[in-house]
């Protein structure tokens, strides 16, 4: 296992994700996910992060059970507070501390900070709280997570001196979205990052054929996640990767791609891009919104803003898309696709509509 210094202790770059657990019957399979914590424990993990509301709040209860079976200080435990999910901070820092059976946490964090919840953070008095703890020893590092834009950010890192920050980074990300400058942010204030979302929640294990092909002839033996890893782990600024691991066949490939040196040279990087290039391109379809396809279409669909959506489908997955498609302003929706034809007649782009049409309405309705 690859560790990194940290202040006066060394943490594992890997870190163990609780939001994705094996499930049975609905619930945590306390078997499957025991041994998931066990082989990585085995394998030098020493990270472990959780949340209030993971697994309609039966993670942390089930990191209670588990941790104690292992010293306390052979590992690292995180968890976070949410205001939108539950406002009242005192009540569930000490909650949280009785369901993880702990007495400090070494990592916590104001959870998922965006523009419309970075202001209530600090005035609400969480912020304050929470620094009272750190101040008793309660909390060892204190840290947030970020789904904000990157004004906010710069605003929110002059708001206390954090010990760390959490970001999403990921290399489809670091081309295609603000995920950069997020990181430069915070490397001019030498905050250490710990990655989620490495492998963009398990979409970028899956590219097109010809994307994947290219990566398997360089490293036969690196999977489609550790090429990922691989490329976080090469950033400097990065202090702990975090991957939300679901089957032990995945805590093993994991600790197979961080138990050797990070090999990851210039030219890998270069084709990992070239990669994620061809991926956008071969999984999006070139929709400009022209809305030459709308004008004939006898249902009235509002075919741009569905491709839109399949977009992100194509590239995010399905996670969410339900409400955004509900309220996509149309007078009918992608089921209703007659078959006709009449779009892809007019599209600009040669764009197969009523086969995308069908995939959405087969998907989602």
């Amino acid at each position: 296992m690859e560790y990194k210094k940290y202040k006066d202790i060394s943490i594992s770059r890997l870190g163990f994700g609780n939001m994705r657990l094996p499930e049975k019957d609905g619930r945590i399979d306390r078997e499957k996910a025991s041994a998931m914590i066990d082989r990585a424990m085995k394998g030098g993990v020493t990270y472990y992060d959780t949340a209030w509301m993971y697994h309609h709040e039966d993670s942390e209860t089930f990191l209670g059970e588990v941790l104690p079976n292992y010293p306390r200080d052979s590992f690292c435990l995180a968890t976070k507070f949410n205001i939108g999910f539950n406002p009242d901070y005192r009540h569930v820092f000490e909650t949280q501390l009785k369901k993880l059976k702990t007495d400090y946490l070494d990592f916590y964090l104001l959870h998922a900070i965006g523009d419309n919840t970075i202001h209530p953070y600090v005035d609400d008095g969480s912020l304050a709280y929470l620094i009272e703890q750190k101040e008793k020893g309660r909390i060892r590092n204190l840290g947030f997570s970020c789904h904000a834009s990157n004004d906010s950010l710069r605003w929110f890192v002059e708001q206390y001196d954090w010990d760390f920050a959490q970001i999403q980074l990921n290399c489809f990300d670091w081309l295609f979205s603000h995920t950069q400058e997020e990181y430069r942010i915070l490397e001019e204030r030498n905050i250490p990052i710990v990655v989620m979302e490495p492998v963009r929640g398990g979409r970028l294990s899956r590219l097109t054929p010809e994307a994947e092909a290219m990566l398997h002839e360089a490293h036969p033996e690196w999977s489609l996640a550790s090429w990922m890893f691989r490329f976080v782990r090469s950033l400097p600024q990065v202090q702990v990767i975090l991957s939300g691991m679901s089957t032990m066949e995945q805590v093993e490939d994991n600790l197979r791609t961080f138990d050797d040196d990070n090999n990851f040279t210039d030219a890998d990087r270069e084709l990992l891009f070239r990669a994620m290039e061809m991926f956008k391109a071969q999984m999006q379809v070139p929709c400009t919104a022209c809305r030459y396809c709308t004008d004939d279409c006898p249902m009235g669909i509002n075919i741009p803003e569905f491709l839109k959506y399949y977009n992100k489908y194509k590239v995010d997955g399905d996670w969410g898309l339900k409400d955004l498609l509900a309220k996509v302003e149309t007078m009918a929706t992608p089921d209703e696709c007659l078959n006709c034809g009449s779009c892809a007649n007019h599209c600009p782009q040669s764009i197969d509509i009523p086969s995308i049409m069908t995939e959405m309405g087969e998907k989602f309705y």
